[in-house]
C-alpha cells in the first residue's frame, strides 16, 4: 500500500521545483530574446561558442519538459485524490514503490514505461 502523505509531500515537492524551474527558465529566455533585439550581428559563427539561438533553443526544450513535468505532478495529485494512485494507467497493475519514491508522478509501471 502507498503512503498517501509521503506521496503528497514528494509530488508538492517535485511540484514546487517544477515551478521555481519554469520561473527561472522564462527570465533566463526573456533576458536572450532581450540580448538578441537590434542586435544583427551573426551569432552563428560568435567565437565565444553557444550561439544565444542555441541557448534559447536549449531553455525553451528545458522549460517544455518542466511544463510536462508540472501537468504530470497535477494528474498523479488527482489519481491521489481518486484513489487510484500507484496503479499503472495501462495495465492497472500496481507501479513498485521504489519507482514512486524516484518519479512520484510516474503514470505507469516500470514494464509499460518501457
Amino acid at each position: 500500500m502507498v503512503d498517501a502523505e509521503r506521496m503528497h509531500e514528494l509530488l508538492d515537492a517535485e511540484g514546487s521545483d517544477a515551478r521555481a524551474l519554469i520561473s527561472s527558465l522564462t527570465s533566463d529566455i526573456k533576458d536572450l530574446s532581450a540580448a538578441r533585439e537590434g542586435d544583427n550581428s551573426d551569432d552563428e559563427h560568435d567565437p565565444e561558442g553557444a550561439t544565444l539561438a542555441f541557448e534559447r533553443s536549449q531553455a525553451d526544450t528545458l522549460l517544455h519538459q518542466s511544463e510536462e513535468r508540472l501537468i504530470a505532478i497535477d494528474e498523479a495529485l488527482q489519481r491521489l485524490d481518486q484513489g487510484t494512485f500507484g496503479i499503472c494507467t495501462d495495465c492497472g497493475k500496481p507501479i513498485a514503490e521504489a519507482r514512486l519514491e524516484v518519479r512520484p508522478y510516474a503514470p505507469t509501471c516500470v514494464d509499460c514505461a518501457r
